[in-house]
């Protein structure tokens, strides 16, 4: 059969051309050194697009098959590389945190150099975290979900490889804007506006891939998973256009104006912010709860109704609990209070939803005593229902009034963070290697062991000690005296913190050493063909008691 260039080669690389051609205008013409330094990087990733198109031309046969001795082919290039830069972003992430976790104890380690500083930092880690590893292992793991599910391989030939490598150059001009102080300044949302169009035009290729291999399973039956994927797709598509509908100065200059003004940017900001939380960190991560608990439990789920309530509850209560937020601000108060009360509500779904998940290993208990992945993944269930317990009892306004720019709120966040993403980002990981590189199992479960015990011991250190903070700090704000005079002043609070800065940040060390661990034992799975030593007729799970 002869070979010929697809449509989605042609079309790709016609486009990469000229995005090359425009990076490359606006490098000539950018007002700004640091915008310039992006273009610059855009018009060298699509030259290496164009190169890495024709170079695989070459090598590629002349017809892809959709299946392979009437089995499907599925296409898992994009799901291994998404998987390994999930753990290179993810160390990157911790590492971040952990120095700004100890320039707040120690400001010395700022270095008096302006790229390293606090401000530029912080939105570092935070997108490091979230968004590059999270979103890569939100990437791995949908295309590998979806494929396997629905028993067909990847929509796209070029579509899924554009979707994984422009995600991370997304990833790279947004992380080299932060430390050049190219930033809107917003929460979640700090890339500028060329970022922001790159990434929309990512997204729906996305959104398009998925869909396509959806539509054309050969599974009758959409699991539920895939519903949840779906979801985290779609919403995140619409909260970033809304968010970051914004009014670019010039094509030759990096800033730009929000369309939104006053208090309605402010509303749009945290009904983005927040459903960032719940889509991107809460139903993306519930499909792989959903896939890879049972999967590794080798259990159905506890109950598919069950699932489905807990999806179509969680879908229609979560968008509208953004305003909580903004209590006691210039929001009307009965935005914030429908803010408060969808919040509450949302304890229902989101009980539901763990309760699923625990009750998955009815009959399979026994497996947490030998298999550490699984013990991560249900503990990571754990973490999902005491983050959603707590994030609504804090947008009650009583107790909002107390925990509010606290680092009450910062522990509430990394006990979702770490616990609850982390560790069901981890134990998917942990699964899906040994399946991509076509291992027996994990190099080691005793590193998975002192992985998941590491780590545990570094979140329990970090969220108590913020707690005690946050509610030390509320108090401190709000104590007066007899005159009425307020009792403390804010560097007084600041200092009384310290102690609890240390212990935080001796948290966030010890997480950064379980996620090296981590990186260690994933590289001695794929790099060995000889994984733990198992005896004949035993598993690994049955060699690790």
């Amino acid at each position: 059969m002869s070979k010929s260039l697809t449509f989605g080669e042609i079309g790709v690389s016609i486009a990469l051309i000229a995005l090359a051609a425009l990076s490359l205008l606006v490098a000539a013409k950018a007002y700004t050194p640091e915008y310039a330094f992006h273009a610059y990087l855009f018009a060298a990733a699509s030259v290496g697009g164009v190169y890495a198109i024709v170079n695989r031309y070459g090598a590629r046969a002349a017809q892809t098959p959709q299946t392979v001795d009437g089995k499907p082919n599925y296409n898992m290039g994009p799901v291994k590389f998404a998987t390994i830069m999930s753990m290179f972003w993810g160390v990157a992430g911790f590492l971040v945190g952990l120095i700004v976790a100890l320039q707040l104890a120690w400001p010395a380690f700022n270095f008096d150099l302006p790229w390293i500083q606090f401000g530029r930092l912080r939105p570092l880690h935070t997108s490091a975290v979230i968004f590059a590893f999270g979103g890569n292992a939100l990437l791995a793991t949908s295309f590998y979900v979806v494929q396997r599910t629905c028993h067909t391989r990847l929509a796209g030939d070029i579509a899924p490889w554009f979707v994984v490598l422009g995600y991370n150059f997304f990833i790279v001009i947004a992380g080299t804007g932060y430390l050049l102080g190219v930033t809107q300044g917003k929460e979640y949302a700090e890339p500028e506006w060329y970022s922001d169009l790159f990434l929309t035009v990512v997204w729906v290729v996305y959104f398009l891939v998925f869909l396509i291999t959806v539509t054309k399973r050969k599974e009758p039956h959409i699991y539920v998973a895939n519903w949840f994927y779906l979801a985290f797709i779609v919403t995140i598509a619409v909260l970033h256009l809304g968010n970051n509908a914004t009014i670019p100065v010039s094509l030759f200059s990096p800033k730009s104006y929000i369309v939104w003004s006053g208090v309605q940017d402010a509303m749009f900001q945290w009904w983005y912010g927040h459903n960032a939380v719940g889509f991107f960190l809460t139903a993306g991560f519930l499909a792989m709860m959903y896939y890879f608990v049972p999967k590794r439990a080798n259990r159905p789920v506890y109950s598919y109704r069950l699932s489905i309530i807990h999806f179509w509850t969680l879908i229609f209560l979560y968008i509208w609990a953004g305003p909580h937020h903004l209590h006691y601000t210039a929001l009307p108060d009965w935005a914030q209070t429908l803010g408060m009360t969808f919040s509450v509500m949302l304890w229902m779904p989101s009980w539901g939803g763990m309760i699923n998940g625990l009750m998955t290993l009815s009959g399979a208990w026994d497996k947490l005593r030998t298999d550490p992945v699984l013990r991560m993944l249900v503990v990571s269930v754990a973490f999902y229902g005491m983050s959603t317990f707590e994030g609504p009892l804090m947008s009650i306004k009583v107790v909002n009034s107390l925990s509010h720019y606290t680092d009450w709120t910062v522990g509430h966040v990394h006990s979702g963070a770490l616990g609850w993403v982390g560790f069901v980002s981890f134990g998917a990981i942990y699964c899906l290697v040994p399946w991509l590189w076509n291992r027996p199992g994990l190099y080691s479960l005793k590193l998975v062991n002192w992985h998941f015990w590491v780590a545990t011991l570094g979140i329990v250190l970090y969220i108590t000690s913020m707690w005690v903070a946050g509610i030390m700090q509320g108090l401190m704000w709000r104590a007066y005296t007899a005159l009425g005079f307020l009792e403390y002043s804010f560097i007084e609070t600041v200092e009384a913190m310290h102690y609890f800065y240390v212990i935080r940040a001796m948290g966030g060390g010890l997480f950064v050493v379980g996620a090296l661990i981590m990186v260690w034992n994933i590289y001695k799975t794929i790099v060995s063909s000889n994984v733990e030593a198992v005896p004949a007729g035993r598993s690994q799970l049955a060699a690790a008691e």
